[in-house]
This record gives C-alpha cells, sequence and structure tokens, in this order.
C-alpha cells in the first residue's frame, strides 16, 4: 500500500468538504494545543468561530500562525493479516497552513455564519444582532496547502 500526495484542488476541496471536523493546531511559548472545530471553506480561507474567550482565542492573538488538518477516512487495511507493519488505515488527509485574520466587521461576520451554515445544512439561516456581535470569528487564509491519500493499492501496469 503506498501514500500518494493529491495534487488537484478540486479533489482536495472535495476532502475538506466531506469532513464535519477539523483540527486547529497553534502554539504558543513552544507549548501547542490542537482543538476540534466547526468549519467552512470558503475560497482560499478557511473560517472558524468560537467564543471569544478562553485559552484558544488567546493563544492565537498571542501566535496566529496556524495549521489546520482534515482527515477522510478510516478503513483498516492490510497486505498481510499476520503481518503488523504491513497494517495501515486507508483514509485522505489535508494540512493548511496560515495565519488567521479576525473578523470584526458585523456584515462579513454575518456572511461568514451564513458560509458556515451551509458547511452542515442547505437550509437558509437568519441571525440576530447579539448572536453576531457575541461570537467570535477568524478566517485562515490558506498560505501552503497539502494532501495525501494513505493506504492506497500500488499504481502499476496490471491494476491501473
Amino acid at each position: 500500500m503506498r501514500t500518494y500526495f493529491i495534487e488537484d484542488r478540486k479533489e482536495i476541496d472535495e476532502v475538506i468538504r466531506a469532513c464535519k471536523t477539523c483540527f486547529l493546531a497553534m502554539s504558543v511559548d513552544n507549548q501547542p494545543y490542537v482543538l476540534p472545530m466547526n468549519f467552512a471553506l470558503d475560497g482560499d480561507s478557511i473560517i472558524l468561530h468560537s467564543a471569544m474567550e478562553g485559552r484558544m482565542w488567546e493563544t492565537i492573538k498571542t501566535n496566529p500562525q496556524v495549521c489546520i488538518n482534515w482527515t477522510l477516512g478510516e478503513e483498516l487495511a492490510w497486505q498481510d493479516e499476520r503481518v503488523g507493519c504491513s497494517y495501515r488505515v486507508k483514509s485522505k488527509s489535508v494540512n493548511v497552513e496560515g495565519k488567521v485574520e479576525f473578523i470584526d466587521d458585523f456584515d462579513e461576520k454575518y456572511r461568514c455564519l451564513s458560509v458556515l451554515m451551509k458547511q452542515y445544512s442547505d437550509r437558509e439561516f437568519k441571525f440576530g444582532t447579539p448572536a453576531v456581535k457575541n461570537v467570535g470569528i477568524f478566517k485562515v487564509q490558506i498560505e501552503n496547502i497539502t494532501a495525501k491519500e494513505f493506504g492506497a493499492k500500488a499504481i502499476t501496469p496490471w491494476n491501473s
């Protein structure tokens, strides 16, 4: 079984959109911190939201450089069930590196909340003024994006 880089941005976006959770990695004073979060892909940005307080908020205010991971698939596969090193989880994974941009503009926060909800529902939602004002919205502009497929069958002339 092989690991292949996924180069096609359309396929990468499909992996991201198929996930329900991303993992946001951040660091301050060489102390790493990772949280599962809801998200939305918005062109070349990732939209995230949270309360405007707490460890995550303070960490990204101090160091806005973050990494986001999505992993899709958990099927266990092996080449020989008697050989431990031949086991693999078949999956696809995307990593994005970028810098947090805090969104304060009311209209942009409202738009971001609408985009977030489209990740999870086809319904149209309205958001009250207090809800928009009291939620923390931030975007991560994609500076670097990589994706891999793990546990794929080797591509050979006889099975391609």
